[in-house]
């Protein structure tokens, strides 16, 4: 077994939910060197989130935005508000959404579904170079 690790920054974003997977790829082209493994991939910071999900309609990227804004909403019943009123909101959606993932390599490829793609999840309004932790284990062919 194997283990590889690199650190890159994703472009900045301001809020919205962007497909990355050609930017993951790009900064993590190790992975064409593993026959089969996990490729975990760890976002360091608390106010964006990582997911998987569709990556053809640009409409589901929007539709995400938009539901996770009804479903933690900016206001002034927050605590923490120091940052901004999207700050504290930010927070709460990058817990739901989660900060991590672990996707299958197989032959030098990420092994999602037809349909998948990995989102980032940018929850301040503000422009945010985000930086991510790639780590690979598995055996290389």
């Amino acid at each position: 077994m194997s283990w590889e690790q690199v650190t890159f920054s994703l472009s900045p974003r301001s809020k919205g939910c962007y497909l990355i997977t050609d930017e993951v790829l790009r900064n993590v082209p190790q992975i064409k060197n593993y026959e089969v493994g996990i490729l975990n991939l760890f976002l360091q910071h608390t106010s964006a989130g990582l997911t998987l999900n569709e990556n053809c309609d640009p409409d589901v990227r929007t539709d995400m935005t938009s539901s996770l804004d009804r479903m933690v909403p900016e206001g002034d019943f927050y605590i923490h508000a120091d940052e901004g009123p999207d700050d504290m909101p930010g927070h709460v959606k990058s817990t739901t959404v989660g900060v991590n993932l672990n996707i299958p390599i197989s032959n030098g490829r990420l092994a999602t579904g037809t349909w998948q793609g990995i989102y980032l999840c940018e929850f301040r309004t503000y422009r945010h170079t985000r930086r991510i932790v790639a780590t690979i284990n598995g055996k290389k062919k």
